[in-house]
């Protein structure tokens, strides 16, 4: 197999703190032999410790993430730090700037392009990049997401099911660890392809977040990101401190009729709020024509009994768009 194109503009393992990029020849209309430039903070302790690895947009139009990691970025002294912190704000550096969910470049989402390719399209290098070079290195990874502009969650940290016991306990602990105002074992609709998936199967400990959404961050959203970092670092022994102790509502999401999806276009009414808990048959939404009045609106009713966890953000739906998310609490 070829090697990854992707070069770091500084050393990944040298003592104190550094600012560089993961440097990707791009060539192209405007740029012959042009780069993309993702921004990248490495700071290392003066002892040996675990590695971690923190992300953020994954998805272009999600900013709890960036916000946190440049936060840290800039915060952190590597007097504190025992072991090493890789720092990627801007995980999908194009969909970042264009303020999108998936490249502008490649169409890609970059969260469905694991493991990727080192001669693939600049999603598919950048995925293959972190596969087989950063995750490799890392001991615990912390990939930031939230709703972009197209849903809103409950603000959660999140983990997996997986089938080693031991490795669930270990991403369990370091969600818990996060501190968000809820945790929830996070149900995926396809786990194929994700950065979750690509991590989980390396055996690393892993957590990922839902903050909220509608394609910006609150002074909330963003606070939780910026100490949930910190705890998961204290957590992993990397960052001087304990964890600072926060309650938060366990979740879970057992199986598929969690999910809600509208079946017409339309303009959405939502019946319940984030946090609300239905029961089974209720109404939840009622989506009403577009293109005219005196017409009867669709009623998407509750599958189960669950609080709602995330739902659509715009005002206007289609058909197939994930209308609602229902959770239970543990």
């Amino acid at each position: 197999m070829s090697a990854s194109p992707i070069r770091p503009t500084i050393p990944l393992d040298a003592p104190g703190k550094a600012h560089g990029f993961l440097r990707l020849p791009y060539s192209r209309n405007d740029s012959a032999w042009g780069s993309v430039m993702i921004p990248l903070t490495v700071i290392v302790g003066g002892e040996d410790g675990p590695t971690a690895l923190l992300t953020g947009a994954n998805h272009g139009d999600e900013y709890e993430g960036p916000i946190a990691l440049q936060h840290l970025a800039w915060e952190i002294d590597p007097a504190d730090v025992t072991g090493r912190i890789i720092i990627v704000p801007y995980m999908n550096y194009p969909a970042f700037r264009a303020g999108t969910r998936v490249s502008p470049v490649d169409q890609v989402n970059l969260n469905r392009a694991f493991p990727g390719k080192p001669d693939g399209t600049v999603s598919q290098k950048i995925a293959n990049y972190f596969n087989d070079v950063l995750v490799p290195m890392a001991d615990v990874v912390l990939d930031y997401h939230s709703g972009g502009k197209t849903l809103d969650f409950l603000p959660y940290a999140a983990a997996h099911r997986l089938e080693d016991a031991e490795h669930e306990g270990r991403c369990v602990a370091a969600m818990r660890a996060f501190g968000a105002p809820y945790s929830m074992m996070m149900l995926e609709i396809d786990a194929v392809g994700m950065f979750d998936t690509a991590v989980e199967s390396q055996g690393k400990t892993f957590v990922t977040t839902e903050l909220g959404g509608g394609g910006t961050a609150t002074a909330r959203s963003a606070d939780i990101a910026i100490r949930g970092a910190k705890n998961v670092l204290r957590h992993a022994g990397i960052l001087k401190g304990a964890v600072e102790a926060a309650d938060s509502v366990m979740l879970d999401m057992p199986g598929d009729d969690c999910f809600h999806f509208a079946t017409r276009d339309g303009l959405i009414q939502m019946l319940s709020d984030l946090g609300d808990q239905v029961q089974a048959g209720q109404p939840i939404a009622r989506i009403w024509p577009a293109d005219r009045t005196g017409v009867e609106p669709v009623e998407v009713t509750a599958n189960r009994d669950g609080l709602i966890a995330a739902r659509h953000f715009p005002g206007l739906i289609q058909s197939g768009d994930c209308l609602a998310v229902l959770a239970v609490r543990v």
